[in-house]
């Protein structure tokens, strides 16, 4: 059966986009069509074992606490023994689903938005490394094999942000992605280490074993600190505060490259990390309560900075930082299957709104300003349809994807903590606002480009109708036949609607919509004069509460400052003292060198007169003791 095949050849799934890498990158990547042909033909290989993997968890029964593994050894010296290998249970499973597929679909909508671009096979090269970097990550059996596909990760998002390197703010966009994560990473690292020296071992299921009996002999104060660091990385790169900083400059790439890191790789490695691990943060209180409340304040404290930003992508980004704060406070809640079930539904109708607003941009010969668009919806109608279910999928609004998803997250954090669950509402009605807001300025009113625009290709919109048509019925699919019996944590989670929960987050998001239509659309009330009315936190917000001013300071003080006086003390005293000997022993092999003239009758004659010296001395010493002799009475 290929189902079998699939679970068995699991290893193929990164394989074959990495191939991909290899021959565009290293053999066509000047012929546009067979470069973007043979990324394409790769990611639906993948794809299509994905799938076969999907139907074998099913078939086969394999869940959380049966998984199927293969391993291979990679490293094995005394004291380390490292494997490579396949984890496949229904996590994993999603994951490829998601990531596949969301993969394939940027691939087609980039061939018609790069047409033309001159580095065309390059960018498909990339795509592919990523896509390979992600499944990876997806597949591995222990931490050093995810940590390694982790930084190919981080790699690929440079090398994709900085696609334009002849733009410098493409050049520090991707430094700053790359240089934000990597202290994240450090963490993430150390944590890695220590679960080394602690267990002995890194393999997942093996750790999964050994826990419980450390925490009866030892408690939890060591892996709460262990667990700390682990979390580190997730924060850089899942854009949790205060590391968010980097995501949104992401957008100095080219737009599919928005839609791959915000929807299916890079951004959720880090949740996906974090529901990975599962075993060990669900046993430790502390960790849990600081992941669910920062990832309550990012949600809110991104949504609080989206409300006021005028970019498209910019906007989007900021919503994704948002959402991936919803999926956080799941995982810290207790709830696996809610910030999993999220995690899916966001990557469609997030990658859909990306992928809308690429086109949007591409019709307007990349105008990113939404003040700027206007009156869209009759000339881009398929975009306009697409994007009007993206919106309301992340409103929350049923039947759309977001609404299932959503409002698991808020049942889940009510169950928990009434402020976390404020705290997520409050949100969602934001998220509503300025996705509303995003929706009716753009396609909506009088246009305000002097360009004519136009409908984007065929093969720009067929993904943006498969994405659509994802957003409207992978929540409600996931809802009717059981997500949380597979991708679970413990027993299998029945996910029903807690209609209190729905009722109040559905009147919220209409009443966002009502509010942005008056706004901005029927102009009942002033969007400047009520901008005024909030006064320095419309500004704080418009100018995402200066963090990154705070940083640029915090960089010319702060480290530039620390790398001076480390720089004084190597020039006067590590280098000082070095300088110092040597001056001392040149001083020295100077006086020295006085005595070396090269000539062979000098040096006979100080030989010579060193021999009547040595003989004087034997023969005064040989009287001196002859004499003392005779005084003694010797002879």
């Amino acid at each position: 059966m290929f189902s079998e095949f699939a679970l068995h050849h699991a290893w193929l799934i990164p394989l074959l986009p990495a191939i991909a890498f290899l021959f565009v990158g290293l053999g066509v990547r000047k012929c546009w069509r067979l470069s973007a042909a043979v990324a394409i033909t790769m990611s639906t290989a993948s794809f299509a074992l994905a799938l076969g993997i999907a139907q074998a968890v099913l078939n086969l029964n394999i869940t959380v606490e049966t998984p199927f593994v293969q391993r291979i050894s990679w490293m094995s010296i005394p004291g380390l023994h490292i494997d490579m290998g396949v984890l496949i249970d229904p996590l994993t499973a999603m994951m490829l689903f998601v990531v596949t597929l969301v993969s394939l679909l940027v691939q087609i909508y980039s061939v018609g938005y790069m047409h033309g671009d001159n580095g065309f096979g390059r960018f498909f090269a990339y795509l592919s490394l990523f896509a390979a970097s992600m499944l990876g990550l997806v597949i591995a059996v222990n931490f050093v094999q995810l940590f390694v596909f982790w930084e190919l990760v981080g790699l690929c998002s440079y090398l994709l942000i900085g696609y334009y390197f002849h733009k410098i703010s493409a050049r520090e966009a991707a430094k700053k992605a790359f240089i934000t994560t990597r202290v994240g990473d450090f963490g993430l690292l150390l944590g890695i280490l220590l679960l080394q020296i602690t267990f002995g071992t890194l393999d997942f299921v093996s750790l999964r074993e050994m826990l419980p009996g450390y925490i009866a002999v030892y408690g939890t104060a060591f892996l709460t600190v262990v667990a700390l660091l682990l979390f580190v990385g997730p924060i850089g790169k899942s854009g949790q505060f205060p590391l968010h900083v980097w995501l949104p400059d992401a957008m100095e790439g080219p737009t599919p490259v928005s839609a791959l890191i915000h929807a299916a790789t890079m951004v959720v490695a880090g949740v996906y990390l974090i529901a990975r691990a599962y075993f060990l943060f669900s046993q430790l209180p502390f960790v849990m309560d600081v992941i669910a409340w920062l990832g309550a304040f990012t949600a809110f404290f991104a949504a609080s900075i989206a409300f006021t930003q005028r970019e498209i992508k910019r906007i989007l980004a900021y919503s994704t930082v948002s959402q991936l704060g919803y999926m956080m406070l799941a995982l810290g809640v207790g709830s696996l299957t809610a910030s999993m079930f999220h995690l899916m539904t966001h990557a469609f109708f997030k990658a859909l709104l990306f992928l809308g607003a690429g086109a949007v941009m591409h019709a307007l010969h990349d105008e990113a300003d939404i003040f700027k668009m206007g009156g869209l919806r009759k000339k881009l109608p398929v975009t306009f349809a697409t994007m009007t279910i993206g919106v309301l999928a992340i409103s929350g609004l049923p039947p759309f994807a977001g609404f299932f998803s959503k409002d698991e997250i808020l049942a889940a954090a009510a169950a928990v903590s009434t402020p976390l669950y404020l705290l997520a509402t409050l949100t969602a009605f934001m998220t509503a606002f300025y996705m509303f807001r995003l929706l009716f300025v753009t396609f909506f009113g009088e246009a305000r480009n002097e360009h004519t625009p136009h409908e984007a290709p065929f093969s720009m919109k067929l993904p943006l109708i498969v994405l659509a048509t994802l957003a409207v019925v992978s929540g409600l699919f996931g809802h009717l036949f059981g997500f949380g019996d597979w991708v679970r944590f413990g027993s299998p989670h029945h996910g029903g609607i807690d209609y209190t929960i729905a009722g109040t987050s559905i009147i919220l998001s209409l009443l966002a919509m009502y509010l942005a239509w008056n706004i901005y659309v029927a102009k009942r009330w002033s969007a400047d004069a009520i901008s005024e009315k909030f006064g320095c936190l419309y500004d704080w917000s418009f100018h995402k509460y200066y963090i990154d001013e705070f940083y640029a300071i915090l960089t010319k003080y702060f480290v530039d400052g620390i790398g001076k006086i480390l720089y004084l003390i190597d020039i006067y005293i590590v280098d000082g003292i070095v300088n110092a000997l040597a001056r001392f022993t040149g001083m020295f092999s100077n006086l020295l060198s006085r005595g070396q003239t090269g000539q062979v009758q000098q040096y006979a004659a100080v030989f010579f007169c060193g021999v009547i010296a040595l003989l004087a001395f034997s023969l005064f010493y040989a009287y001196k003791m002859l004499a003392l002799m005779r005084a003694g009475g010797a002879f």
